[in-house]
């Protein structure tokens, strides 16, 4: 199989999605793999380092994306990718399709198989291609925010640890999950007092004894919410539903009443927000406020540090890649289950049921289709 990394192109997007360990794998497997000039020279992965490998080194996305089988990529296509869609290619890689119907229907249109990383399941039914950014993101949420409650962003001018004889800065996670977690460790280690909200009381349990009772855990419904998002100097959102558009949890009304100089960070920002007032950013321009309140909502906050995001996603998808290269497509969905579930698009249809429900279209079960 011949195997394309065409370098990225979203806003600042920094990260690479094949490392030159990964590259060398392929190709002692007897694949051909083809990256893109410069495309690892932001997660410091030299063209030389991929050559050594045994890669080639390709001039333009052109030629990656029309000689590849299959192409690796971190995040969605943009438009100006668009056009190198076409029938028979497989894409593996974050789509996020539930916000943007636009990527469904180019994908759709040019019949291209649409592996997402976001809805791989593995033998537990957990998402291990998501849980390495949802861990960065989560981490880098706390991190972010703290920043941004300097008074130079426009926040509070408040330092979310305190000093002695100053109390700490309140962090409100909504969401328990691989992000809230990772962003509890931070903001405890900052020494803020974190409150993690959640609808799940099991999950709501564990954390209690994975911290030692150093978070404070509260049950989710909208008098609690709002409650907590009123009293946060920093609100972090991260609540999922695999493939499908985030819930709002925090509304507009809500985020209204939070102090100003209050800062959101809302990492669900992939799959729409879970917060009303979130609407996507970039690394280049970064936030805005509303009533007061700074918002950042970069959707791909993991490339700020590309070295480690990289080889931290790469960690994990990389046995996938490998998979499909050795089976086809058809043979590594027949043959795993987990891979089927990645499947957004095959062959002009949509896959994936969570993302059909918030376009509203019709979709087909992958395993009626191979």
């Amino acid at each position: 199989m011949i195997i394309g990394v065409p370098k990225e192109v979203k806003d600042h997007e920094s990260r690479v999605g094949i490392t030159p360990a990964g590259v060398k794998s392929l190709v002692d497997a007897g694949h051909k793999v083809l990256v893109e000039t410069k495309a690892g020279e932001l997660s410091a992965l030299p063209d030389e380092e991929y050559q050594s490998a045994g890669a080639e080194i390709v001039g333009s996305a052109h030629n990656v994306w029309g000689l590849a089988d299959m192409v690796v990529k971190v995040k969605e296509p943009v438009e100006k990718e668009y056009q190198f869609f076409r029938e028979g290619l497989v894409l593996f890689t974050y789509l996020h399709l539930a916000p943007v119907p636009k990527l469904t229907d180019e994908l759709l249109a040019k019949k291209v198989t649409g592996v997402a990383y976001e809805t791989i399941r593995d033998k537990t039914g957990a998402l291990p291609l998501l849980t390495p950014m949802s861990e960065v993101a989560g981490r880098l949420s706390v991190q972010v925010g703290a920043a941004y409650l300097q008074i130079e962003h426009g926040g509070r001018g408040l330092l979310l640890g305190g000093v002695p004889g100053v109390p700490p800065g309140n962090v409100c996670i909504i969401g328990g999950g691989i992000v809230g977690t990772n962003a509890a460790k931070i903001a405890l280690g900052m020494g803020a007092k974190v409150t993690i909200v959640d609808l799940n009381l099991n999950r709501l349990r564990e954390l209690d004894d994975i911290f030692g009772g150093r978070v404070h855990t509260l049950a989710s419904n909208t008098y609690n919410v709002a409650r907590a998002a009123a009293e946060a100097d920093l609100l972090i959102g991260g609540v999922l539903i695999p493939g499908a558009a985030a819930p709002k949890i925090v509304t507009r009304a809500m985020v209204e009443k939070m102090k100003k100089g209050a800062v959101v960070v809302d990492v669900a920002i992939d799959q729409g927000g879970c917060i009303e007032t979130a609407k996507p950013t970039t690394h280049s321009d970064p936030s805005y406020l509303v009533n007061g309140v700074v918002h950042y909502c970069v959707t791909n906050m993991p490339a700020a540090v590309p070295n480690t995001s990289t080889f931290a996603l790469t960690n994990a998808t990389f046995p996938y890649v490998m998979r499909i290269a050795q089976l086809g497509v058809q043979g590594a969905i027949k043959a795993d289950p987990g891979i089927a579930e990645g499947v957004n698009t095959y062959n002009g249809a949509l896959t994936y049921k969570a993302v059909a429900d918030s376009q509203g279209k019709p979709w087909k079960s992958i395993t009626a289709l191979v």
